[in-house]
């Protein structure tokens, strides 16, 4: 079986350990999270945690079933089956050696619709949102000039609109939560 990249979406109550338990059923298994966004959802009570993991397809599916059993969890999803969009935001410190490389890194930065959110006489900080593909490229371009620091926030993803499922998603987030019908 060919291991792969799986970006899973995993809906749940908004309640204190759950995003242990999930974590916890992700070891258990032996999977490495590469990356993990937790955030408050479209509904109140309800929160949205993208997790980005390798795995083969049978297994992953294994912890999907597993997932599904855990009280707190109302949705699972594997975007890697499916149409997805996914986004990350990076913020990238910049070493400025010498005056001509901050016009070079500006105007790479400005190809990438890179940001700058910080300014110093040695460095740019700039800010990126994109997928994984734009956030490495800028990375490989940045590393001549030398990266200071780097931090970025892991991937975050929905389905595509115009999916036959978004009117029912609606309508089971609402029914999930006590008081929102």
């Amino acid at each position: 079986m060919s291991v792969t990249k799986h970006v899973i979406s995993v809906t749940v109550r908004d309640e204190p350990g759950v995003l242990l338990r999930i974590a916890s059923l992700f070891a258990r298994r032996a999977f490495n999270i590469e990356s993990l966004s937790v955030a408050q959802s479209e509904t109140p009570g309800i929160s949205r945690t993208t997790f980005v993991v390798s795995g083969d397809s049978h297994t992953v599916e294994q912890v999907q079933k597993q997932l599904q059993k855990l009280v707190d969890v109302l949705k699972v999803i594997d975007h890697t089956e499916t149409a997805f969009v996914d986004r990350e935001l990076m913020l990238i410190k910049v070493a400025i050696a010498r005056p001509e490389d901050r016009v070079e890194i500006r105007q790479i930065a400005q190809d990438f619709r890179a940001r700058i959110v910080d300014v110093a006489r040695r460095s740019l900080v700039f800010e990126l949102t994109g997928d994984e593909g734009k956030m490495d490229a800028f990375v490989d371009q940045m590393r001549e000039f030398g990266i200071v620091e780097l931090i970025r926030t892991g991937r975050v993803a929905l389905p595509r609109s115009g999916d036959a499922t978004d009117r029912t998603e609606i309508y089971h987030s609402q029914e999930a939560v006590p008081g929102t019908q």
